[in-house]
C-alpha cells in the first residue's frame, strides 16, 4: 500500500466524505466499507479559465485567492465548496456556500510560497 502523505485529500464516493491527511501513515483510507480516493490536484485543462485558483494582491500581510480568470458558477448544484492556502506548513481554509463570491483573503507573512487550491463539487481538487 502506497503512504498517505501530508494534505493528501482523499473522497469516499459513496457518501462524498472528503478528508485532508494531516500527518501520513501506511494503513488504507476506507468510508463505507470502501477504499477512498485520492484526488489529484488538476492545474490545467479545458476548464481552466474557471477552475484554477488565482492568487493575487501580495500586500500588507494578505493575500486574495479568487477561482478562475472568469468566475466561477457559485450556485445550488455547481459552486467551490472550499478555498484554501498552505504557508510554510501552515494550512488556511474558507468554506464557501452557493451565492457567495468565489475568493478568500488570507493573512500571511511571506506570499513568496503559497500553495493554492479549491474544491467544486463537479470537477473536483485544483491547485495554483
Amino acid at each position: 500500500l502506497a503512504m498517505a502523505e501530508r494534505y493528501e485529500i482523499y473522497k469516499c464516493d459513496i457518501c462524498g466524505n472528503i478528508v485532508e491527511i494531516l500527518d501520513g501513515g501506511q494503513g488504507q483510507l476506507v468510508c463505507c466499507g470502501e477504499p477512498m480516493n485520492l484526488l489529484e490536484e488538476q492545474t490545467a485543462d479545458w476548464k481552466n479559465e474557471k477552475h484554477v485558483p488565482v492568487v493575487k494582491e501580495k500586500d500588507e500581510g494578505k493575500i486574495k485567492v479568487i477561482v478562475g480568470s472568469t468566475e466561477h458558477p457559485m450556485v445550488e448544484d455547481h459552486w467551490i465548496e472550499w478555498i484554501e492556502i498552505i504557508d510554510d506548513g501552515k494550512v488556511q481554509r474558507k468554506y464557501l456556500n452557493p451565492g457567495d463570491k468565489p475568493k478568500a483573503v488570507f493573512k500571511v507573512k511571506d506570499a513568496s510560497n503559497i500553495i493554492a487550491r479549491e474544491y467544486c463539487n463537479k470537477h473536483g481538487l485544483w491547485k495554483n
